[in-house]
């Protein structure tokens, strides 16, 4: 029997969803190895500064289609700039952790932040969480103490900027559940705009010159790749529910601990594996469970968790 064509468009989106995440998540990845790769012999700042210029190039056009009236009417312009900092603040804590610590350790502590979200959620934003996810949330977080190691070494550097970049990142999405009437794009330029000021600012003091057109290619790739994932995570997010395809971020562990070894030699440790698992299991508990009470509310709105 032939499908009618409502069934079939239902059909390639519902294959279409889970299949762009899932390359969205590749890109991502690719950026964090690329990153890891080009802190190693160009600046910090002046990595984020390129690669934020060759991002803003890319999304200029979209921007260009969608007018100014986003951008000078956006909501709370206070909690936007909060949200700039946090955002700023995440991913040069990212890029020096991954110049010093293997990619799957660095991508295991940044996927704990939904995690905090959850823990932050009642005391930020009011929202109710019961017994369940605080369970979840305390697991999660013995995760997160596991893959530390606790030892004198959690007290490194780049251990500890691990945690302040991943909880910068908690802020960042705990703010975005404060936007939602924000475009996509905006939200993007504003975060990536920040971004390329700051590397502005840090750049001339550790920049190292560029002699080819190759390595200028290089360090805009970072940005083009970045800017890719973006758009197609969030074109994933728009033609399926949030609950086939955002569980799918974990596969960045995945890929992390794939060209970890592949590109930079890096094995995992058993205690990174063990954390991981932790995180990963009380991160999509959290998250089933929010999409479980989501769908009863419909129903019986005032019922306790």
């Amino acid at each position: 029997m032939l499908k009618s064509p409502s069934r079939r468009a239902a059909s390639a989106a519902a294959f279409a969803g889970p299949a762009i995440m899932l390359l969205g998540m590749l890109m991502f990845a690719l950026n964090d190895a690329m990153g890891k790769w080009l802190v190693a012999s160009y600046g910090l700042g002046q990595v984020i500064l390129i690669r934020s210029v060759a991002a803003l190039v890319i999304l200029s056009p979209f921007l260009w289609m969608a007018g100014k009236r986003p951008i000078v009417e956006a909501e709370r312009p206070g909690l936007q700039a909060a949200r700039v900092v946090f955002s700023t603040l995440e991913l040069f804590c990212f890029y020096y952790a991954v110049m010093y610590l293997p990619l799957a350790d660095v991508m295991t502590y940044w996927l704990a932040a939904p995690i905090y979200v959850a823990a932050a959620s009642p005391f930020l934003l009011g929202e109710h969480v019961g017994w369940r996810r605080w369970t979840a949330i305390g697991v999660g977080f013995i995760g997160v103490i596991v893959t530390l190691e606790p030892s004198s070494a959690m007290f490194t550097a780049p251990a500890l900027i691990s945690i302040i970049g991943t909880a910068a990142f908690a802020f960042m999405m705990l703010s975005g559940r404060s936007l939602r009437g924000t475009p996509d794009k905006t939200l993007v330029l504003f975060q990536t705009g920040g971004a390329a000021l700051a590397g502005l600012v840090f750049a001339p003091f550790d920049w190292t010159p560029l002699s080819s057109v190759t390595e200028v290619l290089a360090l805009s790739l970072l940005g083009v790749v970045a800017m890719s994932a973006h758009m197609l995570v969030n074109r994933a997010l728009k033609i399926s529910d949030a609950a086939t395809v955002a569980p799918l971020q974990y596969t960045l562990l995945l890929w992390a601990i794939v060209f970890g070894w592949w590109f930079f030699g890096e094995v995992p440790r058993t205690t990174m594996v063990i954390g991981a698992a932790l995180i990963v299991g009380s991160g999509l508990f959290i998250f089933f469970r929010e999409q479980q009470l989501k769908k009863r509310d419909k129903v019986l709105p005032a019922v306790p968790e």
